[in-house]
């Protein structure tokens, strides 16, 4: 049988040019459908072209209708361009749009590269926007940021439009005064003042170079958090504007060595903002792709587009939150640099003043010879290394409070550090994970009672050595005398050698970890028998959360900030109450009951006693104190109300010096301050009276002096940190 091939029919040239003329007349007709579809939404109108809206600041509101920040643009003024620096525009030029003065919005051959690109690599790695493009993103949000050819034609139509409205230097001065730039500054005027403290005149070219490179990525460059991706960024303006013409090969080699140095980061909100840490969390949400109930939010931009932003805190129990802390780290703080020495850890402060030393952006930017100069310099400067100590012995604090009932955020301080530049420092609530320590131990406790043991169940509380499956031997030191003891006193004084056994013989690492997980404690924990003393590492706000499910008998609430965003217009994009609140049925309820039962035994008599120097109504809780007590933990609820407390210091070969840095002397006193403060406002209305519901007294009984840690200091028993002796494997993460 014969085969035939498509070569063996014979075509004319006549069919051939009919066949590609219907084929491109079918696909012209189905782009232009496709066009008229995409631009028939989402297009500026001429009276936006020719009057783009103003700028307006986004207000931040508490629960109780105060504004507690702003995001907006500080200090703008508008530059005409007959003011902006000739250097500049030959910068942005030379390294964004180098056919600018030819083209009339779009570049035709720069699109067909970059398709070609994408098609090649499978995938949409490189734009091809003119600057033009970049502005009509600028000046209309609603055209939008996403990759998609819908947003792309959007965007050339608006260009080409664009182009139609202005002068190619009406364009330029319309670019250079939108254009984001990182740090919240919007437009080079505000730019050359937040990263060099000049004015666009006075900055050199290198200076101007580093402003045009890191609008490709503002994010990366605006702190200098890769230095030398930064410097090779700059690098490449540089070399750019030397390819053009604009500065000579000689001017490149003598720029490119030169370090970037900037300014400290200005705030961009008002001065007194009291949640600093709390603001740029929600900034932080907002941005984040991974929230796809903000999605509609992220096509605004938070400082010029005027929305606003409900929040779940109040700003009363903010200012006592803040009032808390400085009074107790104004006494605290000078208790630990009596006690510190830094004699015996020269290897340490060595560590420090260099690691110091290398994240200047003047030795980063140095070549070898300077870099060892420098390092020599300010390692023989006094005041430099004595700025170097102060810094790492700063007692941290991660404090937050939510509802019990609902989750909402009612105070946060995420740092020691109180003033203007505290926003842009970590916070030490939700951006840390730390061992709890004992605070851990409730979920210890809660899964052996669900197996059936009660308050009143005895545990053996002598010393403790258990062999691992590694071959290693897992020590735990207890009382001297050993003897039988009810779990009811084990939790109120914080026996390690109970919590163990109860790991070991009646739950197991998994099972607590299962329920760890459903009340709220996201990140990873080792399945491994020191979990039992809170090994693993969490972060402050996840406990808070996770100690939810006590109050809530059972139900475990995870926390929120946000309820509601507005447009300028009033127009609700985003309302919490539409997504609902994110619960957990994570614990039997009588589980619950008998937990929060014992542990209001921990602030009535035991290790977090000293909470009654403050607040004498109903509450319950845990302290928590790890290793040579370099992290000191509370978590604590009343029936309306769960706080948390971490303090440390973020190197942890810094650690407090003795037993006045347990849990119930260095965290402790925060959360009494607080709450005492809180409960004697009467505009707040939260009852002092309330108690927990269905919870019975659990008595304990008296504990032998001979145990060991639980010495009384000040009348408040000691906790037990976690044995040294622990081995190595017996610690760490999932």
């Amino acid at each position: 049988m014969r085969t035939f091939h498509p070569v063996d029919i014979p075509l004319k040239p006549r069919t051939i040019f009919r066949v590609v003329l219907i084929g491109l007349g079918v696909l012209l007709i189905c782009l232009c459908v496709f066009s008229i579809y995409v631009l028939s939404e989402g297009l500026p109108s001429l009276e936006e072209l020719e009057n783009p809206k103003p700028e307006l600041a986004t207000r931040v509101l508490s629960a109780d209708g105060e504004v507690i920040d702003e995001f907006y643009l500080k200090r703008r003024t508008y530059m005409p361009f007959d003011s902006i620096p000739r250097m500049f525009i030959n910068a942005l030029i030379a390294t964004e749009d180098r056919e600018f003065y030819n083209h009339w919005g779009i570049h035709g051959t720069r699109i067909l590269k970059a398709f070609i690109k994408n098609i090649v690599r499978g995938r949409v790695s490189q734009g091809a926007s003119t600057i033009t493009q970049q502005l009509a993103r600028n000046l209309y949000s609603h055209i939008g940021q996403e990759r998609t050819l819908s947003r792309k034609i959007r965007e050339a139509v608006t260009a080409v439009q664009i182009e139609r409205t202005y002068t190619k230097n009406e364009i330029l001065e319309l670019y250079t005064n939108t254009v984001y730039f990182g740090r919240g500054a919007h437009g080079l005027q505000v730019a050359a003042e937040m990263y060099f403290n000049k004015t666009p005149q006075e900055l050199s070219i290198p200076e101007i170079a580093f402003l045009v490179g890191i609008l490709q990525r503002p994010a990366l460059h605006e702190n200098l958090k890769n230095p030398q991706a930064s410097i090779n960024r700059r690098n490449v303006v540089l070399y750019a504007m030397m390819e053009e013409g604009y500065i000579s090969a000689a001017q490149y080699e003598r720029y490119k060595a030169v370090p970037i140095v900037l300014t400290q980061p200005e705030e961009t909100t008002i001065e007194r903002s009291i949640a600093p840490h709390f603001v740029e969390m929600i900034r932080q949400q907002l941005t984040r792709e991974d929230n796809r109930a903000l999605a509609g939010v992220r096509r605004y931009d938070l400082f010029r587009d005027g929305l606003v932003i409900y929040t779940t805190l109040n700003a009363r129990m903010q200012q006592y939150a803040n009032q808390a802390v400085e009074e107790h780290l104004k006494q605290f703080q000078k208790d630990f640099q009596r006690s510190w020495r830094w004699e015996g850890k020269e290897e340490l402060v060595n560590e420090l003043v260099e690691k110091a030393i290398k994240n200047r952006p003047q030795y980063i930017a140095a070549n070898p010879s300077e870099r060892k100069a420098l390092m020599i310099k300010l390692k023989a400067t006094k005041a430099f290394v004595d700025s170097v100590k102060q810094e790492a012995t700063r007692i941290q604090v991660g404090f937050a409070a939510i509802e019990a009932a609902t989750g909402e955020i009612r105070a946060m301080v995420g740092s020691s550090i109180f003033g203007k530049q505290s926003r842009y420092t970590l916070n030490r609530v939700t951006q840390i994970r730390r061992q709890p320590g004992s605070s851990f131990k409730p979920f210890v406790y809660a899964a052996a009672l669900d197996k059936g043991l009660t308050p009143y169940t005895t545990i053996e509380s002598g010393w403790l050595s258990h062999k691992l499956p590694t071959g290693k031997t897992w020590e735990v030191a207890g009382s001297k005398s050993g003897g039988l003891m009810t779990l009811a006193t084990a939790l109120k004084f914080s026996i390690n050698t109970v919590a163990a056994r109860l790991i070991l013989e009646y739950t197991s690492p998994n099972e607590v970890i299962r329920l760890a997980r459903r009340c709220g404690i996201k990140s990873g924990l080792m399945a491994v028998p020191s979990l039992a003393l809170g090994s693993g590492e969490v972060s402050p706000m996840e406990m808070i959360a996770a100690f939810t499910v006590f109050p809530n008998e059972g139900m475990a609430v995870e926390p929120y900030a946000i309820e509601r965003i507005e447009d300028r217009f009033g127009n609700v994009l985003y309302d919490h109450t539409k997504q609902g609140l994110t619960i957990t049925d994570a614990m039997n309820p009588r589980v619950a009951r008998l937990m929060t039962g014992m542990m209001k035994n921990v602030v009535n008599g035991g290790t977090a006693s000293r909470i009654r120097n403050w607040f004498p109504y109903e509450v319950a809780g845990k302290t928590g104190t790890t290793n040579d007590f370099a992290d000191a933990w509370f978590v604590g609820y009343t029936p309306q109300i769960v706080a948390g407390v971490w303090t440390g210091f973020d190197d942890q070969r810094i650690k407090f010096t003795g037993w006045y840095g347990q849990g119930g002397s260095a965290a402790a006193p925060i959360w009494g301050r607080f709450m005492q403060k809180v409960y004697k406002d009467p505009l707040l209305g939260y009852d002092p009276k309330r108690r927990f519901k269905g919870i019975e007294a659990i008595g304990t009984e008296s504990l032998s002096i001979s145990s060991e840690g639980t010495v009384k200091e000040d009348g408040v028993p000691l906790e037990n940190a976690p044995s040294q002796q622990q081995p190595a494997d017996s610690t760490g993460q999932e």
